[in-house]
């Protein structure tokens, strides 16, 4: 009798770390994709997006603000020094044509993102972003699929620099 309550109790404590692991797995890898066709008007769904972007080393986003009142609707970013910083020097270029390409292709009605960085301020419109890939990003149905195109077309060091003239 005793051995059967040792294996059942062995049993539930299994069960349980392994549920408590695969919980774990489902808070931290949220999928973007999840947020695909939301509006600008949607506080959360956008909070969410730009809370999962890559960020400049040793910034943070401070705030956002969401232009909806008139068309073109679109997104503030603003960003602000943290203390512990990588050192990692950003391609601050690159970086604003990835997030912005990401938020541009789950925020339907969005025609434009800015990015405040601290020193370096970007103005990303959707329309430009097509010309550059040559494709109607929201198109893309998985994050995968996204970036993978992406960084094919951001290797590219002179069409990167090329955008922003």
């Amino acid at each position: 009798m005793r051995n059967l309550i040792m294996f059942s109790f062995f049993s539930l404590l299994m069960l349980l770390l392994l549920n408590g692991c695969n919980s774990i797995e489902v808070i931290d890898g949220e999928n973007l994709f999840e947020f695909k066709d939301s509006y600008v008007g949607d506080a959360g769904a956008v909070g969410n997006i730009t809370r999962q972007l890559p960020k400049p080393s040793g910034e943070q986003i401070s705030g956002m603000e969401l232009q909806t009142s008139e068309e073109p609707y679109g997104i503030i970013l603003n960003y602000i020094a943290v203390e512990h910083s990588e050192d990692i020097e950003t391609n601050y270029s690159e970086l604003a044509i990835y997030n912005a390409t990401i938020i541009l292709s789950l925020v339907k009605n969005a025609d434009w993102v800015n990015f405040n960085f601290i020193n370096q301020e970007f103005e990303v419109r959707r329309e430009d972003l097509q010309k550059f890939y040559g494709k109607d990003i929201r198109e893309f149905n998985t994050e995968e699929e996204l970036r993978m195109f992406m960084q094919k077309k951001l290797e590219d060091e002179n069409k990167v620099l090329q955008f922003f003239k």
